[in-house]
């Protein structure tokens, strides 16, 4: 059977495959960044009108583009309405860009780590993946700064504000700076910010694309981790000279994101129903996360190292002893424990051993303790077989 070269390149999502594997109800599940279900609004379907049934505008309904862009400006990102176009989920945002930029052999430039399905999909286009490493605050700037002086990269792909899998915040300074670099050498910016709204202590900081002067940019977030995951709405926001090529693109994609989910969206979007959830939601995260801090304290405090997150739904563990964290999933699972390894977050996975990233917005917190303690003894058991 004759498929295209790239289906050579095409990976299974391991995170996927464990979501999978964790669907039995004894499963503690650490694995996927999935909102907490008792926090899904309640929405409401009778007043939708009958039309949200038809066809759609490519770009995405009128009145939802005006709300983003409202809200986009509020954050201090120049945009007007025309430059908003309604995706399926973020995580179109990014196949749109890949099919707009990447030949087999282009470079971009990423975060290490970074977000697995944005690996997935560059991957899957042929991308040469060069990396950057993170630091406490954003990316280093040296390092950065080596890299566009040796290559001219088609994109870099950054998530500034809680990154996953890292939970990293870029600091003021390290925007400006990341700003300056983009601007000097000419390379575009896809900055994700799935996690925005997330934060637990007051803090934000405004996006890069608002501080860039000349650089092209696309700007993407979602209503995912906010509203509803099942409604696949997210939307883009693109520097004018990118917009029309990304619309052609979502046009031969999918014709249209669904009209159904885009209504229910902007029955939210800037709404002070929306503010209140939105605080309703971080006073709920911040307790989830502190019971997982105390948690891991007890259980891994001399297994692993790791920042309290200030935002996001994730920790990011470093193990004190390194070992290959693939290799301790079907343990795991025998002990009714998901967790996601952190060596897929990196381009090369090899070289990148010893690290686990765990939500803590989903699980039970009634289970929470066991599930730890549990996952801490599978690491345990390993690193003595490896040390022995």
């Amino acid at each position: 059977m004759a498929f295209s070269e790239r289906v050579s390149r095409l990976k299974s999502s391991l995170i996927r495959e464990i979501l999978a594997a964790a669907q039995r109800p004894q499963v503690m599940s650490f694995a996927g960044g999935l909102p907490a279900e008792a926090m899904l609004p309640k929405v409401q379907w009778a007043d939708m009108p009958v039309s949200m049934g038809q066809y759609g505008m490519s770009e995405g309904e009128p009145a939802l583009r005006e709300a983003l862009a409202a809200e986009a400006r509020a954050l201090g990102v120049p945009c007007e309405a025309s430059q908003v176009l309604v995706v399926s989920g973020s995580q179109q945002t990014l196949d749109l860009a890949a099919k707009l930029y990447i030949d087999k052999g282009t470079e971009i430039l990423l975060e290490a780590p970074t977000y697995l399905a944005a690996l997935q999909i560059f991957q899957l286009f042929g991308a040469d993946c060069l990396t950057v490493p993170l630091e406490a605050d954003g990316p280093n700037l040296v390092e950065l700064r080596t890299r566009l002086e040796r290559h001219a990269p088609a994109f870099i792909y950054l998530i500034p504000t809680f990154q996953n899998p890292s939970a990293v915040r870029y600091s003021e300074a390290k925007r400006d700076a990341v700003a300056a670099l983009l601007d000097e050498f000419g390379v575009t910016l896809i900055e994700d910010e799935p996690y925005r709204e997330l934060t637990f202590d007051g803090g934000s900081a405004t996006p890069i694309v608002s501080r860039l002067k000349k650089a092209s940019w696309i700007y993407t977030g979602t209503v995912s981790k906010t509203l509803l995951p099942g409604l696949r709405v997210g939307y883009l926001i693109a520097s004018p000279d990118l917009f029309p090529h990304l619309l052609r693109l979502k046009q031969s994609a999918d014709l249209h994101t669904n009209r159904v989910g885009q209504w229910q969206a902007l029955q939210w979007i800037g709404t002070e129903q929306f503010r209140e959830h939105l605080s309703e939601l971080r006073d709920f995260y911040r307790v989830r996360r502190d019971g997982f801090q105390a948690a891991l304290q007890t259980h891994f405090a001399d297994l692993a190292d790791w920042n309290v997150p200030q935002g996001g739904l994730f920790f990011w563990l470093n193990l004190k002893q390194p070992l290959d964290t693939r290799t301790l999933l079907k343990a795991a699972l025998e002990q009714d424990v998901a967790f996601m390894p952190g060596e897929p977050f990196f381009p090369e996975p090899e070289r990148n051993l010893g690290h686990l990233r765990l939500n803590f917005s989903h699980i039970d917190p009634a289970r929470l303790d066991e599930g730890l303690k549990r996952l801490a003894a599978v690491v345990r058991e390993a690193q003595a077989r490896q040390a022995a």
